[in-house]
């Protein structure tokens, strides 16, 4: 007797495989089993009612409808329990494979301190995962921190996690983010740092923050030493446009107007 095998799918539009039969015409739960794990029944749908049904199962064997096997697809029931954990489990390799093919990228690493160096910024950011790559930028007549470096990273879920919050390197409050020229074209232009030109030697940090505040919450106030007639301001949420203010502020009998514009 010719062995006669049945096709059988996960999903009705799916390629079908075929699947032997015993020698009565029957088929094994177990053979199922075997190519579709996890799988506790067959169904198929009717040429007559178009309905889906059941295939007869008894102490793990499966009989044929009335009208024998035929050319039908079956397509492979699974408990309800067991298809839910085997689709959220294809799911999360679907993720983990996605972004173990992405690549990461240099960060930059904005409002560095100027005493922080490259051994420095290692330490820190080694805390989160394996770094590949770490700069602060110097400038090339004194040698001195231009206040912001690079970062890279092996894994890109670390990345993600650096980029996603703000650290706290050698005392300061410093940003994580990607480069304008690497960020993705929905991805708004965005940041908490403004830089306020022309200050004078006696205006202090308080001043700056009490005049910011009124725009939102300041986080810090950096003015460089020796003094160099600039400050920066952190904001806690991202500064959305450019800002173009004067401020007017009396000293010693005259108005001093500040240059106040937004970094991105």
């Amino acid at each position: 007797m010719a062995e006669l095998y049945i096709r059988v799918a996960e999903e009705e539009n799916e390629e079908p495989m075929e699947i032997p039969s015993e020698d009565d015409g029957s088929v094994l739960l177990s053979t199922v089993a075997a190519q579709f794990p996890g799988a506790c029944g067959l169904r198929f749908r009717s040429p007559v009612s178009q309905c889906m049904r059941g295939v007869r199962l008894v102490e793990g064997i499966l009989h044929a409808p009335e009208n024998g096997w035929g050319n039908l697809v079956y397509v492979v029931n699974y408990p309800k329990d067991n298809k839910r954990k085997m689709d959220e489990i294809d799911a999360a390799s679907a993720v983990k494979m996605k972004r173990g093919d992405m690549k990461t990228s240099d960060l930059i690493v904005l409002g560095l301190p100027w005493k922080t160096t490259e051994q420095d910024l290692k330490d820190y950011f080694s805390t989160f995962g394996e770094v590949i790559m770490v700069q602060v930028k110097r400038d090339v007549k004194t040698g001195n921190s231009k206040g912001f470096g690079f970062v890279r990273f092996t894994e890109y879920e670390t990345q993600d996690k650096v980029i996603s919050q703000r650290h706290m390197i050698d005392g300061r409050w410093c940003d994580c983010k990607l480069p304008n020229s690497k960020q993705g074209p929905d991805e708004p232009m965005r940041s908490r740092k403004v830089f306020v030109g022309r200050c004078t030697e006696d205006l202090s940090a308080d001043e700056l923050r009490q005049f910011f505040m009124q725009y939102g919450e300041v986080t810090d106030v950096f003015i460089p030493k020796p003094f160099r007639a600039f400050a920066f301001v952190f904001f806690l949420i991202y500064f959305w446009c450019y800002v173009y203010l004067i401020l007017k502020r009396f000293c010693e009998g005259c108005f001093v107007h500040l240059e106040i514009k937004i970094l991105i």
